[in-house]
């Protein structure tokens, strides 16, 4: 087994309040980035926007979009949790946004193209794993906020995210949690 199919086979995430919001060195974020979008993508159509949301700038989507956007899906949101919305993308050093966005091809479906999209969800995670950073990728309630998808440069009739790759210094390791048992997902076709 080489460094590289055991750094996958062992990789882990680490949940994001375990992550500090310490800034990310320019150069690891490039390098995370160039990582993350060398991915399968026919006909190099680059299906998919990557948007960089860093601590300071956090702060104004949190405000504008994230707290107002919770209340109105929930009315009876307490101040405590509104606080927490407005802070959300403030919690690690940078949250990295994928946005799917297919395009018009005569050959390639929809669908090839948001697998694409999860490729490079995938490779910024495991990037960023890789230098030592924690990260988790999640999708949840403002992944699915058409005016958060406007303020970030998408289309509502067309795209949508595929996900928000956290990343940060780790305050503690992760720890191994269970995983599926091959016998359960795994089968060879035979004829």
């Amino acid at each position: 087994m080489n460094e590289i199919t055991e750094f996958i086979r062992n990789r882990r995430s680490v949940v994001i309040r375990n992550l500090t919001n310490q800034p990310v060195p320019q150069a690891d974020l490039d390098l995370i980035i160039d990582c993350g979008i060398r991915v399968p993508d026919h006909a190099v159509l680059a299906p998919w926007r990557v948007v960089v949301i860093l601590p300071a700038q956090a702060c104004h989507l949190g405000t504008t979009i994230l707290a107002p956007e919770f209340k109105r899906l929930n009315p009876d949101a307490t101040e405590a949790m509104l606080t927490f919305e407005e802070g959300r993308f403030t919690r690690t050093g940078a949250v990295i946004a994928v946005l799917s966005c297919p395009q018009q091809h005569p050959k390639i479906p929809v669908w090839e193209m948001q697998l694409s999209a999860g490729a490079v969800c995938q490779n910024l995670l495991s990037s960023a794993l890789a230098l030592n950073y924690g990260a988790q990728w999640v999708t949840e309630w403002y992944a699915y906020n058409d005016k958060l998808l406007r303020a970030l440069g998408g289309n509502p009739e067309t795209d949508k995210f595929a996900g928000f790759i956290y990343i940060g210094t780790k305050n503690e390791d992760p720890k191994e949690r269970r995983r599926p048992d091959k016998k359960d997902v795994v089968s060879y076709y035979t004829a």
